[in-house]
């Protein structure tokens, strides 16, 4: 005789909603002018503000910007801060700063490994070359706020909080891109009176929401994780299993 359980697993060899919106999100960078109506952004918040987070300490707030003027200003405030710092990174300018400071600026670069790996230095190029946008032209900005004072992780808390908001969108038909580049802004003493960011909170990341104007979303190659499964006694080692073949 069949179990309820039995039943319950045989409902489980289709991919379940969730699963089937983590699978097709994909970042968008290209937007339409028309922002998401207020309610499907306040939809949006709820889900981050329902995260899970250590001791349900919560370490965030949010702030919207849909002003375009708003948007504009900080577009431009973070293409010049860009501009400045590539000024300063970019040693192949001359020949004097390849001989005299590539080595100090290597040292910076190997100290600052995570903001700037070869990843965001080229993206940070490009956009001081006047190749590649910041906000990539969406129509809202959703900021996330980060209360250090929060149990344990607070970029952890924040970064769940953040997922939950992109699944939300992607569930209703939005695109979403995280921008971790915002953090330029914050060079600017401007921006962070204007935005009141003063302890204990840091603005390290925010997601550009909005309808997509191109198809981004669908699989992309992932990479195959070696799992170690440990299902056996202390003696035993793990048995590796591929994940994702």
């Amino acid at each position: 005789m069949e179990s309820p359980n039995d039943r319950e697993l045989e409902g489980l060899k289709d991919w379940t909603p969730v699963e089937k919106t983590i699978f097709s999100r994909r970042s968008t960078r290209a937007f339409k002018k028309k922002p998401l109506p207020d309610f499907m952004l306040r939809r949006i918040l709820e889900a981050g503000r329902f995260a899970p987070s250590a001791g349900n300490s919560q370490p965030w707030r949010f702030a919207v910007v849909k002003s375009p003027e708003i948007l504009a200003e900080m577009e431009k405030d973070a293409i010049k801060m860009t501009k400045i710092m590539m000024f300063f990174l970019d040693y192949t300018r001359s020949r004097f700063r390849n001989i005299f400071l590539k080595p100090l600026i290597k040292l910076i670069i190997r100290l600052m490994h995570n903001e700037l790996h070869p990843v965001p230095y080229g993206l940070m190029n490009a956009i001081a070359e006047g190749r590649a946008p910041v906000f990539h032209d969406a129509p809202a900005l959703i900021l996330l706020f980060e209360d250090c004072r929060g149990v344990s992780s607070p970029p952890m808390d924040t970064g769940i909080c953040g997922q939950n908001m992109v699944l939300a969108a992607h569930s209703m038909g939005a695109a979403t891109c995280w921008i971790g580049l915002i953090k330029l802004l914050m060079f600017d003493p401007k921006w962070k009176k204007f935005f009141k960011v003063k302890y204990p909170y840091r603005l390290n990341v925010c997601i550009a929401v909005g309808w997509p104007k191109v198809d981004s979303d669908g699989p992309v190659e992932r990479e195959v994780q070696l799992v170690e499964w440990y299902d056996g006694g202390m003696a035993d080692g793990p048995r590796i299993e591929r994940q994702g073949e």
